[in-house]
C-alpha cells in the first residue's frame, strides 16, 4: 500500500481538551504538507481553521462529543452552528445510553432514528455526516440494529469510536459493519489506531477513513512511498 493512499484517507485529529494554539498550527501545517482527508477539531476551533486553511482542506468537527448524551435540540444547534462557521464534515455521537440498553424497545430505537435523521436533514449535501456509535459499549445485536438504522437514515459514514471510550476500533467491528450496512454507508475507524500496520489493516478491511492524531507524523518519517 502506498503512503499517499493512506494519508488521503486520514482525518487528522486534534481533540484533546488541553490542545493549544501551537498544536492546531502544527495540525494545519501537517494537513497542508501531507494531503490528508480532513482536519478534525473541536467546534470552537472551526472558524480559526477555516480562516487559516485553503478551501481545498476540509474541516471536520464533532457534535454531542464525546458522551452523546446531549439533547437532540442541543445536537441540532451544535451542527447548525458548526456548519455556519464553515465545517465541511460533522462527526456526531449518538445517544449511547439508549442504544446500549439490553433490550431496546421500539420507542428507544425510534428516538435514535429521529436523532440521526434530524442531523441528516441539517447536514445535507455537500456536508458529510459521520455517526459515532462507540462500539465498545454495544453488543453485536445492538451494532447490527444501528447498521440498519444508519442505512435507512442515509448517513455518509458509520464511525466506530470517539477515542475517549475504554476501547477503540476493532477489525471484528469493521467486518460486522460490512455485512450489515447498506452499500451507500462508508466506514470510519477511529480510536487506538496508532501504527501504520494497524491503519493498513483497517483500510484493507474496507474502511474509507481513519481517524488518528498520530498516523500522519509516523508516515512522515517513512522515506519510501510503499509502506
Amino acid at each position: 500500500m502506498r503512503k499517499t493512499d493512506i494519508l488521503k484517507r486520514i482525518d487528522h485529529t486534534e481533540l484533546r481538551p488541553n490542545a493549544t494554539k501551537d498544536d492546531y498550527a502544527r495540525l494545519m501545517k501537517e494537513a497542508l504538507t501531507y494531503g490528508v482527508a480532513s482536519v478534525c477539531v473541536p467546534p470552537n476551533r472551526v472558524i480559526f481553521m477555516k480562516e487559516q486553511l485553503p478551501q481545498s482542506v476540509r474541516v471536520c468537527t464533532v457534535v454531542g462529543f464525546p458522551n452523546g448524551y446531549n439533547t437532540l435540540e442541543i445536537k441540532a444547534q451544535e451542527a447548525k452552528q458548526a456548519i455556519a462557521c464553515g465545517a465541511d464534515e460533522i462527526d456526531m455521537v449518538i445517544d449511547i445510553g439508549t442504544a446500549a440498553q439490553l433490550n431496546p424497545t421500539e420507542a428507544d430505537l425510534g428516538a435514535i432514528k429521529k436523532e440521526i435523521k434530524t442531523l441528516r436533514q441539517i447536514c445535507c449535501q455537500p456536508i458529510i455526516l459521520k455517526v459515532i456509535i462507540e462500539t465498545c459499549y454495544l453488543t453485536e445485536a445492538q451494532k447490527v440494529n444501528l447498521c440498519y438504522i444508519l442505512t435507512e437514515s442515509g448517513v455518509d459514514y458509520i464511525k466506530t469510536s470517539t477515542g475517549f471510550g475504554p476501547e477503540g476500533a476493532t477489525l471484528a467491528d469493521i467486518e460486522l459493519f460490512r455485512r450489515y450496512l447498506g452499500p451507500n454507508v462508508k466506514i470510519k475507524a477511529a480510536g487506538g489506531i496508532a501504527t501504520i500496520k494497524q491503519a493498513k489493516a483497517f483500510l484493507e478491511a474496507g474502511c474509507e477513513r481513519i481517524g488518528s492524531s498520530k498516523l500522519v507524523r509516523l508516515l512522515a518519517e517513512v522515506e519510501d512511498d510503499e509502506v
